[in-house]
């Protein structure tokens, strides 16, 4: 049972959308519409300032093994093995990681500074390559149907994306995430798939899966700047109130040479 309070920080992107609204559709000076949109957005962001130092997770908790969620060749990007947290305690992704898909045959397309301003995300070989379960577990949320758009990587794509994920962050996790998948793993701990392809959910709510099944595709919905895998583990279902866990993984550098743990940032590796 979730308290006010705690609803309230659930929300508190809406207050700020409002405060926003009324700041701007003012237009009778320092009356009552923008005094209230300046308390709302005090209030919204003091709640959220507190809903992120309440998930930031402790220190000694140990790593949870688990199996990759990928088969092929991938590059690790904005993941715990170069920084934490690697992208921001909020919605627990103290631990997140980010992966796209690099097979040696087909490289994906670059980062361009100004043309082409945009991709589609067909171009990129992650795109509706198998997202696999990484251990036994049962699905407990899953979320569809939002589109797989454009790609954002050109500097006025990026410029693009940081409004885009700015507006998305008032919103509830699905804006921020797209299409995902969250299992409950037999270990206790969550797993959530974000960015996922429209329509290639193979799981729903209830489903029991075993390690290595297909739960979906790679896509790219969400606040994502190009097709990739974006995983992480949690010690709740709910992203909003629940607190990111470190997970290590087994797996192969470029070379081949067996390793244990998580890829640094730009690393390629193979499970």
């Amino acid at each position: 049972m979730l308290t006010p309070l705690t609803l309230l920080r659930k929300h508190s992107g809406l207050l700020i959308a409002v405060g926003i609204v009324c700041v701007v559709v003012n237009g009778q000076g320092l009356g009552p519409l923008w005094f209230t949109g300046v308390v709302l957005l005090l209030l919204g962001t003091v709640l959220r300032w507190r809903a992120w130092h309440r998930q930031r997770p402790g220190q000694d908790r140990p790593p949870t093994p688990v199996e990759i969620p990928v088969a092929g060749r991938w590059q690790a990007l904005n993941g715990p093995g170069t920084k934490v947290p690697s992208h921001t305690h909020s919605h627990a992704q103290t631990y997140a990681i980010d992966l796209t898909h690099h097979p040696k045959p087909h490289p994906a397309p670059g980062f361009r500074p100004l043309w082409p301003l945009a991709r589609r995300p067909h171009d990129y070989p992650a795109f509706g390559t198998p997202v696999l379960s990484p251990g036994d577990g049962v699905v407990v949320a899953v979320g569809d149907g939002r589109r797989d758009h454009l790609t954002r990587t050109s500097l006025p794509g990026y410029a693009y994306l940081f409004l885009e994920g700015f507006v998305r962050s008032l919103g509830r996790p699905g804006h921020l995430w797209g299409n995902h998948v969250v299992l409950r793993l037999d270990s206790g701990v969550y797993a959530a798939f974000a960015h996922l392809r429209r329509g290639s959910l193979r799981v729903a709510v209830g489903d029991r899966v075993a390690v290595g099944r297909q739960l979906a595709e790679c896509g790219n919905s969400g606040n994502s700047s190009e097709p990739h895998v974006h995983f992480q583990l949690m010690n709740g279902p709910d992203s909003e109130t629940a607190q990111g866990v470190p997970f290590v993984w087994h797996y192969r550098d470029d070379e081949g040479a067996p390793r244990t743990g998580v890829p640094e940032d730009g690393t390629y590796f193979s499970a």
